[in-house]
């Protein structure tokens, strides 16, 4: 049996969850992102989405989570893969009617700040930050990094220049020397790498608390009017997880995942071996959607309200997630 036999035998149940609402959409558009290699890439090169919700799609990438916040308000956009929770954060604050569907990925190695080599500032001179320049993607889970590190290091941002750039451009920056460090994930975090260095590890990062994680969102509308069709895409979503923490398959996924990231495969093997993608169990454990998910984004939003990045923060997020389309996934 091929892969792509076995993983559509694995999706078959999910066709049956679409039934009759998936006529309520004719054909739908889901945002990603480049460079942000992912296990679904395979599904959705293979077109097993498709396959498995019988309604067009058509995969549209995005640089920002945030444009893809804009995206969906503007009904450009149906779901959103691998969004930011920053961003999201910064959505729902606003009152944008969207919620969370499923823990993406899990990523605190992969999303970081980057200091230029030429200032030779490292954790233990962290201090000399004050008054620099610096590239951030703004309301996104690299600005929550960036104003959680100087928090920590105890760096007042009002002191800094703070310039909103994409990673990609952020990369470019200080690769010219035009600016004194850059935040960002992905590709541009790699090339940012080669000009500078990282304050803080991963781990260490998370022993302050500060999680980096993505989820797929989509508007609550959608997902009321299409919610059998919501599930059997977070259904394809694990079954393509799944598949990927099977090692016996990686190695005929990878070159399919790195094309559609554009991206070579030794660098998304790379990026691959830093993320983690929970199971549906796991998403709906305490750890995750069942509780600490929405305290976590409240914590997000009360720091981007205590550096002055948005005006005020919602009372309680839990409404801002929806485990229906999960729940449902793993009953079909």
């Amino acid at each position: 049996m091929t892969l792509k036999t076995k993983l559509m035998s694995a999706v078959a149940g999910a066709a049956m969850l679409t039934g009759a609402q998936a006529s309520a959409a004719d054909e739908i558009t889901v945002a990603y992102f480049l460079e942000w290699p992912m296990p679904f890439q395979f599904a959705k090169v293979e077109g097993m989405y498709e396959e498995a919700l019988g309604t067009k799609i058509n995969w549209v990438s995005f640089d920002t989570g945030t444009a893809m916040s804009a995206a969906m308000a503007s009904g450009d956009v149906h779901i959103s893969v691998s969004q930011g929770v920053p961003p999201f954060v910064v959505a729902a604050s606003a009152g944008q009617d969207i919620q969370i569907v499923d823990v993406a990925v899990s990523y605190s190695e992969n999303d970081n700040c980057v200091v230029a080599s030429g200032l030779e500032i490292d954790k233990m001179s962290a201090g000399e930050l004050a008054g620099k320049k610096v590239a951030v993607p703004l309301g996104t889970a690299a600005h929550y990094g960036f104003l959680s590190q100087m928090n920590h290091f105890g760096v007042d941002v009002a002191s800094m220049e703070v310039v909103d750039m994409a990673p990609a451009e952020g990369a470019a920056a200080l690769a010219q020397g035009s600016i004194d460090m850059a935040c960002g994930w992905g590709g541009a975090l790699r090339r940012m790498k080669e000009h500078g260095n990282i304050l803080l590890t991963g781990a260490e990062k998370e022993e302050l608390g500060i999680l980096v994680f993505d989820a797929t969102t989509a508007p609550t509308s959608f997902i009321s009017e299409n919610s059998d069709m919501l599930a059997s895409f977070l259904k394809v979503t694990a079954d393509a997880n799944a598949m990927w923490a099977d090692e016996a398959n990686q190695a005929k996924m990878l070159p399919v995942i790195a094309k559609d990231a554009g991206m070579s495969e030794e660098d998304t093997a790379s990026t691959l071996s830093t993320f983690k993608f929970p199971t549906i169990d796991e998403q709906l454990s305490e750890a995750w959607l069942g509780g600490n998910a929405a305290t976590f984004m409240k914590g997000v939003a009360d720091v981007f309200v205590g550096a002055g990045s948005i005006p005020s923060s919602l009372d309680s997020y839990e409404g801002t997630v929806n485990t229906s389309g999960l729940k449902a996934a793993m009953g079909g």
